[in-house]
């Protein structure tokens, strides 16, 4: 086993997994603490690298894409003091960071734990149920539901709309972007079959972010969300069948097998939910016909 304990964190590696432990120094990220202790296995690992420098070194892990629902959702958009997979070392301890270093890379050698992608989450994603309020909202996660409540700061033709209950099987992807210098951030949830541009200050369907302290942790509600989405290397649920019409290379005039009755009211009901989201103006026109164009293809 090697082991490193620095005031930034503690790091322990047992042969099978990294178990990754924030420190309680004042200086240690909140987006960190309140993630908590992370159990990385040896298979989710590309590689771990140790940096020196005059007064502290840094430890990095790097996984392999796909691994992690948290590096998903925030796109390494998450800086240096949040990053879960960093270890600030002090310079009496280099000697330790470059034996973990060193036993972590033998046993990637030794179990044969290849670099690339992967296809499914090799970690579970932030613990739930989770709440975050920053920004002109609160967004929270019970695994099943987002619930998205607004604030006296909250534009009023958005908040006019109320809190919003969205399901996992709505939503098609999740982003989250940091503030950036003049540039607001958000948390955005896509839903599936109504496309939008609409800046996150006007969706309902999006937190907006100043860049504030509590910022980073709706990063923990992307990435829990994320965890119970397709992974991102999966087949489209919804993509079309080879005998469809409208796929490529079917002969002229071929006709797509009409669909069954259980999917024909699943679409049913999926008009129905467009028309209330037209009615109560979270789709604009033009995004409401071209998501209804979608499912009436697929009738």
């Amino acid at each position: 086993m090697a082991e490193i304990i620095q005031r930034d964190g503690t790091w322990v590696f047992d042969g099978d997994a990294l178990r990754l432990t924030p420190g309680r120094d004042k200086n240690v990220s909140l987006l960190r603490r309140t993630l908590g202790e992370l159990t990385v296995p040896l298979g989710a690992l590309a590689g771990i690298s140790f940096e020196q420098g005059k007064k502290a070194g840094r430890l990095r892990l790097r996984l392999r894409d796909g691994a992690d629902p948290l590096l998903h959702a925030t796109g390494g958009r998450l800086t240096e003091p949040h990053d879960p997979y960093q270890l600030a070392v002090e310079s009496d301890r280099y000697g330790v960071a470059e034996y973990l270093v060193d036993e972590v890379r033998r046993a990637l050698l030794l179990d044969g734990v290849p670099a690339g992608p992967v296809d499914a989450y090799l970690l579970p994603g932030p613990a739930v149920p989770l709440s975050v309020s920053a920004g002109d909202g609160t967004a929270g996660f019970d695994g099943e539901r987002v619930r998205l409540e607004w604030n006296w700061k909250t534009e009023e033709s958005k908040a006019s709309a109320g809190a919003r209950s969205i399901g996992v099987a709505e939503i098609e992807g999740v982003e989250w972007q940091p503030a950036v210098g003049l540039e607001n951030g958000c948390l955005r949830f896509r839903l599936r079959h109504a496309p939008t541009k609409t800046p996150a200050k006007y969706d309902p369907n999006a937190v907006e972010l100043w860049g504030f302290k509590k910022d980073p942790l709706m990063a923990l509600v992307a990435a829990a969300v994320q965890a119970r989405l397709p992974h991102p290397a999966a087949a489209p649920e919804d993509a079309p069948p080879p005998s469809a019409s409208f796929a490529p290379g079917l002969p002229p005039g071929a006709v797509p097998s009409p669909a069954s009755g259980h999917d024909h009211d699943a679409l049913l009901r999926r008009l129905r939910e467009l028309g209330e989201l037209h009615r109560d103006g979270v789709l604009t026109d033009d995004e409401f016909a071209l998501a209804k164009q979608a499912v009436l293809h697929r009738m």
